[in-house]
């Protein structure tokens, strides 16, 4: 049974189930992630340098939509307590500033004894994949989900 606040149960998660979270990428999100990740590349916080490379303008730090995954991971599905263990991430296409950006994430494989997810993520914008790839997630037994939620 889901909670909208606090995600799925490890037993309530099936084949097939899909969560996403979407996001305007804005001028202060790219200028909070350069600051955040050290990341200014002059690509993504200078017009001018920009505008001569093959993109024609600013865009977005790929790991800035990628980071949309975490999103839907942690808060809807599995959601609060799951543990992210690992992705693999391909950048397919660039997030100009302004595009809004939809991470999803789709469950691929189930491992019961495990207690762990293999999700397909993928992130877009409108229809246009911008970053694809896989995540394994861990989710908590229900004794450590119960106390995280309070129960």
């Amino acid at each position: 049974m889901r909670d909208h606040i606090e995600g799925y149960r490890f037993e309530d998660i099936q084949m097939g189930m899909s969560a996403a979270f979407a996001k305007t990428v804005t001028e202060a999100d790219v200028l909070l992630f350069a600051g955040v990740s050290g990341d200014t590349n002059p690509l993504h916080i200078n017009s001018e340098f920009a505008k001569k490379t093959r993109f024609g303008a600013r865009i977005a730090h790929g790991m800035l939509s990628a980071s949309l995954i975490s999103t839907v991971l942690g808060t809807k599905l599995p959601g609060p307590g799951a543990v992210y263990q690992s992705q693999t991430l391909k950048f397919v296409a660039p997030v100009y500033l302004g595009d809004t950006v939809e991470a999803r994430v789709t469950v691929a494989e189930i491992n019961r004894e495990k207690r762990r997810i293999v999700m397909k993520t993928e992130c877009k914008v409108g229809d246009r994949q911008v970053v694809v790839g896989e995540a394994l997630i861990w989710v908590p037994p229900v004794e450590e989900e119960a106390r995280l939620r309070g129960h």
